[in-house]
């Protein structure tokens, strides 16, 4: 059996973006998911100073493990002042220290969701322009804006972007 993992780029606990991960990868046929929580995997803020003297953090490397022992990555990035957030992006930075290709060429679903009507549109691009210079391989991506209209006990309630997701999902699925 095919193993994902799934996330959220957010350490909230009541994460809009770990809800949709969690729904998205929820959808995917005949798999066994694994949900991450970054609270899980806390870590110093990167710098080159501490990673002389201390190496690779455990967290990133334990992570990093998850990375690899997985079939394929359903992943929803918060959006904080149009990028990634600083949980997210120090995770990245630690993860890359770790392994440069750190996303190992696994098929990815990427998404983004706010409470604004651009959905995290600003976020998501960045990744889908940086992300396969780090082995990424981008199969699917999906934005759902205004979160509060558009989600509710756990489903997406707009019918017409509940298909484009699962039309994201056919073809991250088709990619395992």
């Amino acid at each position: 059996m095919k193993h994902i993992i799934a996330f959220a780029g957010s350490n909230n606990s009541d994460s809009i973006n770990k809800q949709l991960a969690t729904y998205a990868s929820g959808l995917v046929d005949g798999v066994k998911v694994t949900i991450l929580d970054l609270n899980d995997f806390e870590l110093p803020i990167y710098s080159k100073d501490l990673e002389a003297e201390s190496g690779v953090p455990e967290n990133a490397v334990k992570f990093l493990d998850h990375l690899k022992k997985s079939d394929g990555i359903v992943l929803s990035l918060a959006e904080n002042n149009g990028a990634y957030s600083a949980v997210f992006k120090n995770l990245f930075d630690w993860l890359s220290r770790a392994e440069q290709k750190n996303w190992l060429g696994k098929p990815m679903l990427l998404m983004a969701t706010s409470p604004g009507a651009r959905g995290g549109q600003s976020v998501l691009q960045m990744a889908v322009d940086r992300f396969p210079r780090h082995d990424a391989k981008i199969v699917g991506k999906f934005s759902l804006p205004s979160f509060n209209d558009n989600f509710s006990n756990g489903n997406i309630t707009n019918e017409e972007l509940n298909n484009q997701l699962k039309e994201e999902i056919k073809q991250f699925q088709e990619s395992l």
